[in-house]
């Protein structure tokens, strides 16, 4: 039997995955673009499968453009996953997307494999795919979730479900 979010027609239904959020590993090509350049592009992710959130993407180091991204300030805890860290994605010319990518240096042990691993905004973002398919960014700017067409919602941070905001 597959997952239990996982409809007849292949398509994921959000509701239904678990709470605590499961951690599925991803051969689909993820590429990134910021600033007219490539940040990310890798056919290796993690995905985070959360309760009415689409999945976030977590890319390995190997697949970012390292030199654009800059420590940032602050930190911010997840129950699940534990104390992120942040960064700012930089511009040749020296622009800035503040806050835009995070990371667990050290997460939870459930989530181990996310350590060191990046995840970013798609909302902030020139634009991200999965595969051919741009992908639309999780309502509510607090939220990295990739919205892609094989996906039912609702989703957390919807304007329209305010009961899951």
């Amino acid at each position: 039997m597959g997952e239990p979010w996982i409809l007849a027609d292949g398509r994921e239904r959000v509701a239904a995955y678990p709470r605590p959020p499961a951690l599925v590993s991803c051969a689909r090509q993820v590429r990134v673009e910021a600033f007219g350049a490539l940040l990310a592009d890798t056919r290796r992710s993690l995905r985070v499968l959360e309760t009415f959130h689409p999945p976030t993407f977590y890319l390995p180091p190997e697949a970012m453009a390292k030199a654009m991204l800059r420590p940032a300030a602050g930190r911010s805890f997840c129950e699940w996953k534990g104390l992120a860290r942040y960064f700012d994605v930089v511009a040749a010319d020296g622009r800035v997307l503040e806050r835009a990518v995070w990371q667990y240096p050290e997460p939870t042990p459930a989530y181990a494999a996310l350590a060191g691993w990046y995840a970013l905004y798609p909302g902030r973002m020139e634009a991200c795919w999965l595969d051919e398919e741009r992908v639309l960014p999780q309502p509510g700017g607090f939220y990295g979730g990739w919205i892609s067409s094989e996906l039912v919602g609702p989703f957390k941070g919807d304007p329209l479900h305010p009961e899951l905001i």
